[in-house]
Protein backbone atom coordinates (compact mmCIF):
# COMPACT_ATOMS: atom_id res chain seq x y z
CA UNK A 1 0.00 0.00 0.00
CA UNK A 2 1.39 3.55 -0.74
CA UNK A 3 2.90 5.53 1.77
CA UNK A 4 1.52 9.18 2.47
CA UNK A 5 3.54 11.95 1.73
CA UNK A 6 3.21 15.48 2.83
CA UNK A 7 6.12 17.19 1.98
CA UNK A 8 9.13 17.87 4.49
CA UNK A 9 9.47 20.80 6.96
CA UNK A 10 7.97 21.27 10.43
CA UNK A 11 4.52 20.36 11.36
CA UNK A 12 2.99 23.89 10.92
CA UNK A 13 4.25 23.83 7.43
CA UNK A 14 2.92 20.79 6.51
CA UNK A 15 -0.39 21.81 8.09
CA UNK A 16 -0.49 24.54 5.91
CA UNK A 17 0.60 22.55 2.64
CA UNK A 18 -2.45 19.85 3.12
CA UNK A 19 -4.79 22.77 4.06
CA UNK A 20 -7.43 23.81 1.09
CA UNK A 21 -9.92 26.25 1.07
CA UNK A 22 -13.40 25.08 -0.61
CA UNK A 23 -15.49 26.49 -3.12
CA UNK A 24 -18.37 27.31 0.13
CA UNK A 25 -15.59 29.21 2.30
CA UNK A 26 -15.39 31.72 -0.55
CA UNK A 27 -18.77 31.73 -1.62
CA UNK A 28 -19.86 31.94 2.52
CA UNK A 29 -16.71 34.90 3.06
CA UNK A 30 -18.59 36.56 -0.34
CA UNK A 31 -21.74 36.80 1.55
CA UNK A 32 -20.09 38.19 4.75
CA UNK A 33 -18.89 40.81 2.97
CA UNK A 34 -21.82 41.85 1.40
CA UNK A 35 -23.69 41.68 4.21
CA UNK A 36 -21.09 44.37 6.05
CA UNK A 37 -21.80 46.33 3.11
CA UNK A 38 -25.44 46.10 3.61
CA UNK A 39 -24.93 47.55 7.17
CA UNK A 40 -23.77 50.36 6.01
CA UNK A 41 -27.27 51.28 5.22
CA UNK A 42 -28.77 48.65 7.89
CA UNK A 43 -27.18 49.89 10.75
CA UNK A 44 -29.28 47.81 12.82
CA UNK A 45 -27.74 44.82 11.33
CA UNK A 46 -24.53 45.43 12.12
CA UNK A 47 -24.23 43.18 15.28
CA UNK A 48 -26.29 40.38 13.92
CA UNK A 49 -23.44 40.26 11.23
CA UNK A 50 -20.65 39.90 13.70
CA UNK A 51 -22.74 37.67 14.99
CA UNK A 52 -22.68 35.49 11.54
CA UNK A 53 -19.14 36.01 11.09
CA UNK A 54 -18.16 34.67 14.41
CA UNK A 55 -20.14 31.77 14.10
CA UNK A 56 -19.01 31.34 10.47
CA UNK A 57 -15.28 31.24 11.97
CA UNK A 58 -16.26 28.97 14.69
CA UNK A 59 -17.66 26.54 11.99
CA UNK A 60 -14.21 26.72 10.01
CA UNK A 61 -12.52 25.90 13.18
CA UNK A 62 -14.58 22.95 13.75
CA UNK A 63 -14.14 22.07 10.63
CA UNK A 64 -10.42 21.96 10.56
CA UNK A 65 -10.60 19.75 13.91
CA UNK A 66 -12.98 17.18 12.37
CA UNK A 67 -10.72 16.47 9.07
CA UNK A 68 -7.17 16.98 11.25
CA UNK A 69 -7.96 15.30 14.25
CA UNK A 70 -6.43 11.66 12.47
CA UNK A 71 -3.08 11.09 11.36
CA UNK A 72 -4.72 8.93 8.81
CA UNK A 73 -8.09 9.26 7.98
CA UNK A 74 -7.76 8.46 4.52
CA UNK A 75 -5.99 5.15 2.88
CA UNK A 76 -5.33 5.15 -0.64
CA UNK A 77 -3.80 3.02 -3.00
CA UNK A 78 -3.62 2.44 -6.83
CA UNK A 79 -3.48 -0.94 -8.84
CA UNK A 80 -2.01 -0.99 -12.24
CA UNK A 81 -0.29 -3.92 -13.85
CA UNK A 82 3.28 -3.71 -14.93
CA UNK A 83 2.55 -3.60 -18.44
CA UNK A 84 0.49 -2.40 -20.55
CA UNK A 85 -1.23 -3.30 -24.09
CA UNK A 86 -0.55 -0.56 -26.63
CA UNK A 87 -3.60 0.23 -28.67
CA UNK A 88 -5.95 -1.11 -26.25
CA UNK A 89 -8.08 0.14 -23.22
CA UNK A 90 -5.77 -0.62 -20.45
CA UNK A 91 -7.84 -1.04 -16.82
CA UNK A 92 -6.30 0.75 -13.65
CA UNK A 93 -8.08 1.22 -10.40
CA UNK A 94 -7.74 2.71 -7.20
CA UNK A 95 -9.15 1.58 -3.79
CA UNK A 96 -10.24 4.48 -0.65
CA UNK A 97 -10.70 3.78 2.63
CA UNK A 98 -12.38 6.15 4.83
CA UNK A 99 -11.76 6.13 8.68
CA UNK A 100 -13.08 9.18 9.76
CA UNK A 101 -16.33 8.59 12.23
CA UNK A 102 -18.47 10.45 9.34
CA UNK A 103 -19.22 10.54 5.80
CA UNK A 104 -16.47 11.85 3.47
CA UNK A 105 -16.61 13.74 0.30
CA UNK A 106 -14.31 13.10 -1.42
CA UNK A 107 -12.17 14.48 -4.94
CA UNK A 108 -9.34 12.30 -6.29
CA UNK A 109 -7.00 14.21 -8.43
CA UNK A 110 -4.86 11.51 -10.45
CA UNK A 111 -1.55 12.06 -12.18
CA UNK A 112 -0.77 9.72 -15.04
CA UNK A 113 1.69 9.68 -17.48
CA UNK A 114 2.00 12.56 -19.18
CA UNK A 115 2.34 10.73 -22.56
CA UNK A 116 -1.50 10.78 -21.97
CA UNK A 117 -1.86 14.74 -22.01
CA UNK A 118 -4.66 14.15 -19.20
CA UNK A 119 -3.93 16.86 -16.74
CA UNK A 120 -7.72 16.79 -15.42
CA UNK A 121 -8.28 13.09 -14.84
CA UNK A 122 -10.56 13.61 -11.09
CA UNK A 123 -13.01 11.92 -9.86
CA UNK A 124 -15.82 13.02 -6.88
CA UNK A 125 -17.61 10.93 -4.51
CA UNK A 126 -18.96 10.81 -1.19
CA UNK A 127 -17.82 7.86 1.12
CA UNK A 128 -19.65 6.58 4.04
CA UNK A 129 -17.52 5.26 7.27
CA UNK A 130 -15.10 2.48 7.71
CA UNK A 131 -16.10 2.03 3.80
CA UNK A 132 -14.09 1.28 0.65
CA UNK A 133 -14.54 2.62 -2.41
CA UNK A 134 -12.98 0.88 -5.77
CA UNK A 135 -12.69 3.20 -8.36
CA UNK A 136 -12.09 2.00 -11.90
CA UNK A 137 -10.90 3.81 -15.02
CA UNK A 138 -9.20 2.93 -18.86
CA UNK A 139 -6.08 4.26 -20.40
CA UNK A 140 -5.29 3.44 -23.84
CA UNK A 141 -1.59 4.00 -24.75
CA UNK A 142 -0.51 4.80 -28.63
CA UNK A 143 3.41 4.60 -28.08
CA UNK A 144 5.62 1.94 -26.79
CA UNK A 145 8.19 2.46 -23.98
CA UNK A 146 8.90 3.19 -20.42
CA UNK A 147 5.85 5.60 -18.76
CA UNK A 148 5.51 6.83 -15.07
CA UNK A 149 2.68 7.69 -12.94
CA UNK A 150 3.06 10.07 -10.29
CA UNK A 151 1.24 11.10 -7.39
CA UNK A 152 -2.24 10.21 -6.14
CA UNK A 153 -3.94 13.05 -4.70
CA UNK A 154 -7.26 12.79 -2.48
CA UNK A 155 -8.73 15.69 -0.95
CA UNK A 156 -11.14 15.08 1.95
CA UNK A 157 -13.86 17.99 2.86
CA UNK A 158 -14.50 18.67 6.51
CA UNK A 159 -17.75 17.40 8.43
CA UNK A 160 -19.48 21.15 7.06
CA UNK A 161 -17.71 21.48 3.64
CA UNK A 162 -15.52 24.69 3.88
CA UNK A 163 -12.24 23.54 4.03
CA UNK A 164 -10.42 20.15 2.78
CA UNK A 165 -7.33 18.38 3.82
CA UNK A 166 -5.05 17.42 1.18
CA UNK A 167 -3.66 13.62 1.21
CA UNK A 168 -0.50 12.84 -0.83
CA UNK A 169 -0.05 8.90 -1.50
CA UNK A 170 3.57 8.67 -3.17
CA UNK A 171 2.84 5.93 -5.76
CA UNK A 172 4.38 6.50 -8.25
CA UNK A 173 5.88 3.80 -10.60
CA UNK A 174 7.62 2.95 -13.80
CA UNK A 175 5.49 0.41 -16.32
CA UNK A 176 6.21 -0.71 -19.53
CA UNK A 177 4.29 -0.30 -22.69
CA UNK A 178 4.13 -3.24 -24.89
CA UNK A 179 2.49 -4.61 -28.15
CA UNK A 180 -0.81 -5.68 -28.35
CA UNK A 181 -0.55 -8.60 -26.04
CA UNK A 182 -4.15 -8.13 -24.55
CA UNK A 183 -5.53 -9.02 -28.63
CA UNK A 184 -3.18 -11.81 -28.50
CA UNK A 185 -4.57 -13.66 -25.28
CA UNK A 186 -8.16 -12.60 -26.23
CA UNK A 187 -7.29 -14.74 -29.67
CA UNK A 188 -5.56 -17.50 -27.43
CA UNK A 189 -8.87 -17.51 -25.36
CA UNK A 190 -10.94 -17.67 -28.92
CA UNK A 191 -9.06 -20.37 -30.22
CA UNK A 192 -9.64 -22.53 -27.37
CA UNK A 193 -13.16 -21.83 -27.29
CA UNK A 194 -13.60 -22.28 -30.93
CA UNK A 195 -15.07 -18.85 -31.92
CA UNK A 196 -12.05 -17.71 -33.76
CA UNK A 197 -14.85 -16.49 -36.39
CA UNK A 198 -15.91 -14.02 -34.09
CA UNK A 199 -12.66 -12.07 -34.30
CA UNK A 200 -12.78 -12.62 -38.49
CA UNK A 201 -10.09 -15.68 -38.69
CA UNK A 202 -12.24 -17.54 -41.64
CA UNK A 203 -13.06 -21.29 -41.87
CA UNK A 204 -10.41 -22.72 -44.61
CA UNK A 205 -11.15 -26.07 -46.37
CA UNK A 206 -7.90 -27.70 -45.83
CA UNK A 207 -7.06 -28.30 -49.92
CA UNK A 208 -5.46 -31.44 -51.04
CA UNK A 209 -3.12 -33.88 -48.85
CA UNK A 210 -0.22 -31.47 -48.09
CA UNK A 211 0.41 -33.40 -44.52
CA UNK A 212 2.27 -35.70 -42.60
CA UNK A 213 1.49 -38.76 -42.52
CA UNK A 214 0.04 -39.66 -38.28
CA UNK A 215 -1.53 -43.18 -38.01
CA UNK A 216 -4.03 -45.83 -39.50
CA UNK A 217 -7.34 -46.46 -38.21
CA UNK A 218 -10.29 -48.40 -38.75
CA UNK A 219 -12.21 -46.91 -41.91
CA UNK A 220 -15.53 -44.52 -40.65
CA UNK A 221 -18.36 -43.05 -42.35
CA UNK A 222 -17.38 -40.02 -43.59
CA UNK A 223 -13.42 -40.67 -44.00
CA UNK A 224 -12.15 -39.53 -47.38
CA UNK A 225 -12.09 -43.01 -49.48
CA UNK A 226 -8.76 -41.97 -51.22
CA UNK A 227 -7.16 -42.35 -47.97
CA UNK A 228 -7.87 -45.88 -47.91
CA UNK A 229 -4.76 -48.15 -47.21
CA UNK A 230 -5.21 -50.95 -49.38
CA UNK A 231 -1.88 -52.96 -47.78
CA UNK A 232 -3.22 -52.74 -44.17
CA UNK A 233 -6.95 -53.45 -45.45
CA UNK A 234 -5.79 -56.84 -46.49
CA UNK A 235 -3.94 -57.10 -43.68
CA UNK A 236 -6.78 -56.68 -41.57
CA UNK A 237 -9.56 -57.94 -43.61
CA UNK A 238 -11.73 -54.98 -43.03
CA UNK A 239 -11.31 -51.54 -44.09
CA UNK A 240 -8.45 -49.41 -43.01
CA UNK A 241 -7.22 -45.63 -43.80
CA UNK A 242 -4.79 -43.30 -43.03
CA UNK A 243 -4.93 -40.05 -40.81
CA UNK A 244 -2.76 -36.92 -41.55
CA UNK A 245 -1.58 -34.03 -39.48
CA UNK A 246 -0.53 -30.79 -40.14
CA UNK A 247 3.21 -30.45 -41.37
CA UNK A 248 4.30 -28.60 -38.63
CA UNK A 249 7.92 -27.08 -37.43
CA UNK A 250 7.99 -24.85 -40.63
CA UNK A 251 9.55 -21.64 -40.55
CA UNK A 252 7.73 -18.65 -40.35
CA UNK A 253 9.58 -15.40 -40.65
CA UNK A 254 7.90 -11.52 -39.91
CA UNK A 255 10.45 -8.90 -41.77
CA UNK A 256 9.04 -5.80 -40.37
CA UNK A 257 10.42 -2.48 -42.05
CA UNK A 258 11.47 0.20 -39.08
CA UNK A 259 12.19 2.99 -42.15
CA UNK A 260 10.69 6.58 -42.78
CA UNK A 261 7.74 4.78 -44.59
CA UNK A 262 6.42 2.96 -41.54
CA UNK A 263 6.84 6.27 -39.17
CA UNK A 264 3.03 7.65 -40.75
CA UNK A 265 0.37 7.91 -38.41
CA UNK A 266 -3.01 6.15 -38.25
CA UNK A 267 -5.81 6.27 -35.88
CA UNK A 268 -2.87 7.93 -32.98
CA UNK A 269 -0.48 4.75 -33.75
CA UNK A 270 1.91 4.58 -36.61
CA UNK A 271 1.93 2.33 -39.10
CA UNK A 272 5.18 0.69 -37.27
CA UNK A 273 3.10 -0.28 -34.17
CA UNK A 274 0.13 -1.82 -36.48
CA UNK A 275 2.93 -4.08 -38.31
CA UNK A 276 4.67 -4.90 -34.90
CA UNK A 277 0.78 -6.19 -33.05
CA UNK A 278 0.25 -7.74 -36.11
CA UNK A 279 3.94 -9.41 -36.02
CA UNK A 280 2.94 -11.13 -32.38
CA UNK A 281 -0.29 -12.38 -33.15
CA UNK A 282 0.99 -14.03 -36.28
CA UNK A 283 4.05 -15.50 -34.44
CA UNK A 284 1.72 -17.03 -31.43
CA UNK A 285 -0.73 -18.10 -34.12
CA UNK A 286 1.94 -19.83 -35.87
CA UNK A 287 3.45 -21.38 -32.35
CA UNK A 288 0.18 -22.23 -31.75
CA UNK A 289 0.10 -24.38 -34.89
CA UNK A 290 3.20 -25.95 -34.05
CA UNK A 291 5.21 -23.81 -36.19
CA UNK A 292 8.98 -22.07 -36.04
CA UNK A 293 8.36 -17.99 -35.60
CA UNK A 294 11.24 -15.94 -35.71
CA UNK A 295 11.66 -12.01 -36.66
CA UNK A 296 13.76 -9.56 -38.32
CA UNK A 297 13.89 -6.12 -38.09
CA UNK A 298 15.68 -3.77 -40.48
CA UNK A 299 16.13 -0.30 -41.68
CA UNK A 300 19.48 1.15 -42.99
CA UNK A 301 21.18 -1.90 -41.60
CA UNK A 302 20.08 -5.29 -39.70
CA UNK A 303 18.96 -4.26 -36.46
CA UNK A 304 17.12 -7.57 -34.62
CA UNK A 305 17.28 -11.36 -35.89
CA UNK A 306 15.26 -13.44 -33.85
CA UNK A 307 15.77 -17.16 -35.33
CA UNK A 308 12.98 -19.04 -35.64
CA UNK A 309 12.17 -21.53 -33.07
CA UNK A 310 8.95 -23.01 -31.44
CA UNK A 311 9.18 -23.67 -27.93
CA UNK A 312 7.15 -21.97 -25.27
CA UNK A 313 9.52 -18.97 -24.28
CA UNK A 314 9.98 -17.67 -28.17
CA UNK A 315 6.82 -16.30 -27.57
CA UNK A 316 7.70 -13.79 -24.82
CA UNK A 317 11.41 -13.51 -26.72
CA UNK A 318 9.30 -11.88 -29.71
CA UNK A 319 7.38 -9.65 -27.15
CA UNK A 320 10.55 -8.70 -25.70
CA UNK A 321 12.31 -7.93 -29.01
CA UNK A 322 9.17 -6.34 -30.56
CA UNK A 323 8.62 -3.55 -27.29
CA UNK A 324 12.22 -1.50 -28.29
CA UNK A 325 11.69 -1.43 -32.13
CA UNK A 326 11.65 2.51 -33.39
CA UNK A 327 11.54 3.95 -36.65
CA UNK A 328 14.72 5.44 -37.40
CA UNK A 329 13.79 7.95 -40.50
CA UNK A 330 16.46 6.64 -42.72
CA UNK A 331 15.56 5.06 -46.01
CA UNK A 332 15.33 1.02 -46.03
CA UNK A 333 18.22 -1.11 -47.17
CA UNK A 334 16.73 -4.35 -49.28
CA UNK A 335 19.54 -5.26 -50.71
CA UNK A 336 21.17 -5.65 -46.75
CA UNK A 337 18.01 -7.21 -45.89
CA UNK A 338 18.26 -9.89 -49.37
CA UNK A 339 22.14 -10.97 -48.49
CA UNK A 340 21.26 -11.39 -44.53
CA UNK A 341 18.26 -13.85 -45.37
CA UNK A 342 20.27 -15.72 -47.89
CA UNK A 343 22.80 -15.91 -45.05
CA UNK A 344 21.10 -16.89 -42.01
CA UNK A 345 17.55 -18.64 -43.33
CA UNK A 346 18.94 -22.07 -44.72
CA UNK A 347 15.48 -23.62 -44.76
CA UNK A 348 12.13 -22.49 -47.12
CA UNK A 349 10.53 -20.28 -45.24
CA UNK A 350 7.39 -18.27 -45.11
CA UNK A 351 8.28 -14.82 -45.02
CA UNK A 352 6.02 -11.83 -44.31
CA UNK A 353 7.30 -8.59 -44.97
CA UNK A 354 5.37 -5.26 -43.56
CA UNK A 355 6.07 -2.75 -45.25
CA UNK A 356 4.53 0.33 -47.01
CA UNK A 357 4.77 0.47 -50.30
CA UNK A 358 3.31 4.20 -51.49
CA UNK A 359 4.39 4.65 -55.39
CA UNK A 360 5.04 2.07 -57.78
CA UNK A 361 8.59 3.30 -58.39
CA UNK A 362 9.43 2.71 -54.80
CA UNK A 363 8.42 -0.53 -54.85
CA UNK A 364 10.27 -1.19 -58.75
CA UNK A 365 13.45 -0.36 -56.54
CA UNK A 366 13.48 -2.90 -54.36
CA UNK A 367 11.60 -5.83 -56.53
CA UNK A 368 14.62 -7.25 -57.86
CA UNK A 369 15.73 -8.28 -54.29
CA UNK A 370 11.87 -9.67 -53.27
CA UNK A 371 11.80 -11.56 -55.89
CA UNK A 372 15.03 -13.00 -55.67
CA UNK A 373 13.69 -14.08 -52.29
CA UNK A 374 10.65 -15.51 -53.61
CA UNK A 375 12.83 -18.05 -55.40
CA UNK A 376 13.69 -20.08 -52.23
CA UNK A 377 10.81 -19.11 -49.74
CA UNK A 378 7.13 -18.08 -49.82
CA UNK A 379 7.26 -14.38 -49.73
CA UNK A 380 4.56 -12.48 -48.55
CA UNK A 381 4.35 -8.54 -48.81
CA UNK A 382 1.77 -6.73 -46.34
CA UNK A 383 1.31 -3.02 -46.74
CA UNK A 384 -1.12 -0.38 -45.89
CA UNK A 385 -3.99 0.65 -47.75
CA UNK A 386 -5.18 4.36 -46.94
CA UNK A 387 -8.73 4.34 -46.03
CA UNK A 388 -8.80 7.85 -45.89
CA UNK A 389 -8.74 8.14 -49.94
CA UNK A 390 -12.39 6.53 -49.70
CA UNK A 391 -13.48 9.70 -48.01
CA UNK A 392 -12.25 11.68 -50.85
CA UNK A 393 -13.07 9.16 -53.82
CA UNK A 394 -16.84 9.51 -52.35
CA UNK A 395 -17.14 13.42 -52.24
CA UNK A 396 -17.68 15.17 -55.54
CA UNK A 397 -15.45 18.35 -55.68
CA UNK A 398 -17.03 21.71 -56.40
CA UNK A 399 -13.35 23.70 -56.95
CA UNK A 400 -9.97 23.16 -58.55
CA UNK A 401 -8.40 22.52 -55.07
CA UNK A 402 -10.96 19.78 -54.12
CA UNK A 403 -10.94 18.55 -57.88
CA UNK A 404 -6.91 18.52 -57.40
CA UNK A 405 -7.38 16.97 -54.29
CA UNK A 406 -9.50 13.91 -55.88
CA UNK A 407 -7.15 13.61 -58.54
CA UNK A 408 -4.22 12.70 -56.45
CA UNK A 409 -6.17 10.14 -54.29
CA UNK A 410 -7.17 8.26 -57.28
CA UNK A 411 -4.04 8.09 -58.62
CA UNK A 412 -2.24 6.83 -55.43
CA UNK A 413 -5.26 3.99 -55.04
CA UNK A 414 -4.20 3.11 -58.72
CA UNK A 415 -1.03 2.59 -57.77
CA UNK A 416 -1.90 0.81 -54.87
CA UNK A 417 -3.56 -2.08 -57.08
CA UNK A 418 -1.13 -1.72 -59.35
CA UNK A 419 1.79 -2.79 -57.20
CA UNK A 420 -0.71 -5.73 -55.99
CA UNK A 421 -0.19 -7.14 -59.65
CA UNK A 422 3.47 -6.08 -60.13
CA UNK A 423 4.34 -8.41 -57.05
CA UNK A 424 2.01 -10.97 -57.77
CA UNK A 425 3.28 -11.18 -61.88
CA UNK A 426 6.45 -12.00 -60.01
CA UNK A 427 5.61 -14.53 -57.57
CA UNK A 428 5.42 -12.55 -54.57
CA UNK A 429 1.96 -13.00 -52.40
CA UNK A 430 0.36 -9.49 -51.19
CA UNK A 431 -2.16 -8.17 -48.42
CA UNK A 432 -3.41 -4.50 -49.30
CA UNK A 433 -5.09 -4.18 -45.78
CA UNK A 434 -6.46 -0.98 -44.48
CA UNK A 435 -3.90 -0.39 -40.33
CA UNK A 436 -7.12 -1.44 -38.15
CA UNK A 437 -7.91 -4.97 -40.24
CA UNK A 438 -4.46 -5.62 -40.74
CA UNK A 439 -3.65 -8.51 -38.10
CA UNK A 440 -6.93 -10.44 -39.00
CA UNK A 441 -5.82 -9.73 -42.97
CA UNK A 442 -2.02 -11.34 -41.83
CA UNK A 443 -3.74 -14.05 -40.12
CA UNK A 444 -6.03 -15.37 -42.76
CA UNK A 445 -3.53 -15.33 -45.17
CA UNK A 446 -0.99 -17.95 -43.14
CA UNK A 447 -4.21 -20.33 -42.35
CA UNK A 448 -4.33 -20.29 -46.30
CA UNK A 449 -1.29 -20.98 -46.87
CA UNK A 450 -1.38 -23.84 -44.20
CA UNK A 451 -4.57 -25.39 -45.74
CA UNK A 452 -2.86 -25.45 -49.56
CA UNK A 453 0.29 -26.71 -47.88
CA UNK A 454 2.30 -24.17 -49.55
CA UNK A 455 4.58 -24.09 -46.25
Amino acid sequence: MAADRQGGGSPIIRFFKSLYLTNLFFITLALCVLGFFACFIFDEYYYLMQLVLGTYFVFILLDIFTVYRQKKGIVAARTCPDRLSNGDPNTISISVTNRYPFRLKLKIVEEVPFQFQKRDLSFRFSLGMDKTEVLHYDLRPTERGVYQFGALNIYAAGLFGFVSRRYIFDNHKDVAVYPSFIEMHKYELLAASHRLTDYGVKKIRRIGHATEFDHIKHYTIGDDPRTINYKATARMNQLMVNTYQEEKSQPVYCLIDKGRTMKMPFNELTLLDYAINSTLMVCSTALNKGDKAGLITFSKGIDEILPADKHRRQRNKILETLYAQKTDFKESDYERLYVTVRRKLTQRSLIILYTNFETVNGMRRQLKYLSSLAKDHLVLVAFFLNSEFNEVLDTTPTNIEETFRKGMAEKLSYDKQLIVKELNRHGIYTILSKPENLTIDSINKYLEFKSRGLI
